[in-house]
């Protein structure tokens, strides 16, 4: 696809912020609460965390204003979202209500407390584990953000311990199975699967301990301990599988290949036993798991298969879930459909490319005989312009003369298309900066340059043909006794070396064109109209983007096409010939004058300009008319008639925009998992004004 010209970090967030602030005070706007919460989570359903849980970053991120946020606190936050301890900054910012850059033991106890639900188990602020970081009670000193740091680190762990000690009253090293589930949900409900939350009791038949369902103290931190290293579980599970030809492992090839990817060991057997326990619900029960299975304790979000693909369904529009649809049916047909999806595009896109071309041939037809004339010093003045040309050539040659050698072209627009747009995105590809996608101008240039020479190898033989058979009704008026030529003949008679005559003046002209027209069209609608992730353009700013496009491109590399069309065309007795294109342009010059190079310019405009319209408006119409069941179409308007995947010569793509978007979303979730980590419910309720630190 082609690629997206990436905004600057500070930009993106700018436009953000002027997209969601709603607030104006003293001709400054500022973000409420529910304006921030839609910025830093797009598309947040608040099924795992909750909305009082992402207003803590809300609070965070008000620190010059209490009830807003303005737009220099919101680039400040997005700078700390990006920071790679942004979970540790936003819980140390959290605790350090004074902003002295350090936390006592009162503050710690009373942020603590005041953000855990009132039926929590209570903290044990008395703790040995606690004086071990913070002193005693009467001697405790502050903490700076590295030690509270690693303060937080081990608190959930005890939190573990404190609650299993709390429910195992009488110290029999069990406890229920209920309250197992209980403790677990408080300190890592965000990073379970439903299912993996439903069959939490079960973990008592791993082992026969205690009276049958009951967990022990082992179990819990080893089920603890498999959740908090999710993130190398999953690198383990999908290292195993890739190097198994079945896809599936056991629980011997996890642990096998755990010790080969580290110096230590990284899980016990339990550990390993708690893995395979849960990920093996609803399996076979052959032993052997495949990814899938796995899923479902590795993804939060992780549904059954018939309800994630519903719930999927529900959250697209009408367009979108065609695409989710066509995106199912490639994986089910696997290449035959893929390849079906590229012949139907393709199939499209020539018929496209053939109506806009017959729409325009005219105009090109009146271009060619313009760009041939010769001037009064060879006698040769036919024509006195281009509207005399077009009146002339119905008079002499009727309605159909304006068609001559439309054959060719017909031919030759579909892979010429193809062909140009394929090569621009390869090097546009290739050229954009791996991680941002940001592509130069100059780098544009380069892309469409090299997708204008690409073009000529296949689109010169046909020019060549097209403009001989263009010119000859003129010749018939002329010289009655020249016969007339048919495309064939013209093809045998050039033969290969005479096919490619021209192809260096062609190069001339089609290398800038693109240079200039790919560069010019993806900015204009990016500059000009603003296409953007809030603002899908409309077909009429698309036609004008590719209208305003094409003149400049069209315009300035009129002389090359001028000595492109001198080179090609058959010299008649008593014309002169040309060797090259220095040749040409210098007996141009001298005969003709600098004028010349110009003949034909505004037929050019004329041509280029509506024939990218009338092409693209055609190609929406017969997606619309004809579409392929069960197949990805374009989402947006103005696809080119080269690829489905591709929105036309320069449009880009909005991949970058949605993974801007979940970038955002991740990094506010990101940011919130320390605190998570102590209680799922933490934030949630709103600690009373006396709770409040002073």
């Amino acid at each position: 696809m082609a690629i997206e010209t990436v905004k600057s970090p500070v930009e993106h967030y700018r436009q953000l912020f002027n997209k969601h602030a709603s607030v104006e005070k003293e001709n400054t706007r500022y973000m409420n609460k529910d304006d921030f919460l839609a910025a830093i989570a797009p598309g947040e359903d608040f099924a795992k965390i909750k909305r009082e849980q992402f207003g803590i970053l809300y609070k965070i991120a008000a620190a010059s204003d209490q009830d807003l946020v303005s737009l220099n606190d919101f680039l400040i936050f997005q700078n700390l979202l990006s920071k790679p301890d942004a979970e540790y900054e936003v819980a140390f910012r959290l605790f350090d209500v004074n902003n002295t850059g350090k936390i006592t033991f009162d503050q710690f106890k009373q942020v603590l407390s005041s953000n855990l639900p009132s039926d929590a188990v209570p903290f044990d602020f008395d703790c040995d584990w606690l004086k071990l970081y913070i002193g005693n009670k009467e001697g405790h000193y502050q903490l700076t953000y590295e030690e509270f740091s690693q303060l937080l680190k081990g608190l959930q762990g005890e939190r573990l311990r404190q609650e299993f000690k709390h429910y195992d009253q009488n110290q029999t090293g069990y406890i229920s199975t209920e309250n197992f589930k209980r403790i677990i949900l408080d300190i890592a409900q965000h990073k379970l699967s439903d299912l993996v939350i439903d069959h939490l009791p079960t973990l008592c038949n791993l082992y026969a301990t205690g009276s049958g369902t009951t967990i022990s103290f082992s179990n819990m931190v080893a089920f603890h301990n498999v959740i908090r290293n999710i993130d190398m579980v999953e690198l383990v599970i999908r290292r195993a599988i890739e190097s198994n030809q079945t896809n599936t492992i056991t629980k011997q090839d996890f642990l096998s290949q755990a010790a080969k990817i580290s110096r230590y060991s990284l899980f016990t057997p339990m550990e390993a036993d708690i893995i395979f326990h849960f990920a093996a619900v609803e399996s076979d029960g052959s032993g052997r798991l495949s990814l899938d299975d796995f899923e479902k304790i590795l993804d939060p979000r992780w549904r059954p298969v018939i309800e994630q693909e519903q719930q999927q369904q529900q959250r697209l529009s009408p367009s979108q879930q065609s695409k989710a649809t066509g995106g199912d049916a490639k994986e089910k047909h696997g290449i035959l459909w893929e390849v079906i999806g590229n012949m139907y595009s393709f199939t499209l896109g020539s018929i496209a490319g053939a109506v806009g071309a017959t729409a325009v041939y005219p105009i090109d037809l009146v271009k060619t005989r313009m760009q041939n004339q010769r001037s009064k010093v060879v006698g040769e003045l036919l024509y006195k312009n281009s509207f005399d040309c077009f009146k002339k050539v119905i008079k002499n040659e009727g309605f159909i003369g304006l068609y001559r050698g439309l054959g060719p072209q017909l031919v030759g627009v579909a892979p010429e298309k193809a062909i140009k747009l394929t090569v621009n995105d390869f090097v546009r590809n290739k050229l954009a900066n791996k991680q941002t996608g940001e592509i130069k101008f100059w780098q544009e240039m380069i892309a469409g340059g090299s997708a204008g020479a690409s073009q000529v190898v296949f689109t010169n033989p046909l020019e060549i043909v097209k403009i001989r058979l263009q010119v000859q009704g003129e010749q018939a008026k002329t010289h009655p006794d020249m016969p007339r030529r048919s495309a064939i003949w013209i093809v045998k008679n050039l033969g290969i070396v005479g096919l490619y005559k021209g192809v260096s003046a062609c190069l001339l002209r089609d290398v800038p064109f693109s240079a200039i027209y790919f560069p010019a069209y993806a900015h204009l609608k990016k500059d000009l109209f603003h296409e953007g992730p809030d603002h899908k353009l409309s077909i009429t700013e698309l036609l004008s983007a590719g209208a305003i496009a094409g003149m400049p491109a069209a315009y300035f590399t009129t002389p090359a096409d001028v000595i492109k069309t001198r080179l090609q065309v058959e010299a008649k007795k008593g014309q002169t010939s040309y060797t090259g294109i220095k040749d040409a342009a210098k007996k141009i010059y001298a005969e003709e004058g600098f004028k010349a190079f110009f003949k034909g310019g505004p037929a050019r405009i004329f041509r280029s300009s509506p024939q990218f319209g009338v092409t693209l408006t055609v190609y929406e119409l017969l997606h619309q008319a004809f579409p392929l069941p069960g197949h990805t179409t374009t989402a947006t308007p103005g696809a080119t008639p080269a690829t489905a995947a591709t929105v036309s010569d320069g449009l880009i793509s909005s991949d970058q925009q949605q993974k801007q978007q979940q970038l955002g979303a991740f990094q506010s979730r990101n940011a919130l998992k320390l605190l998570l980590d102590l209680d799922y419910r933490f934030g949630v309720y709103t600690p009373s004004p006396q709770s409040q630190p002073k």
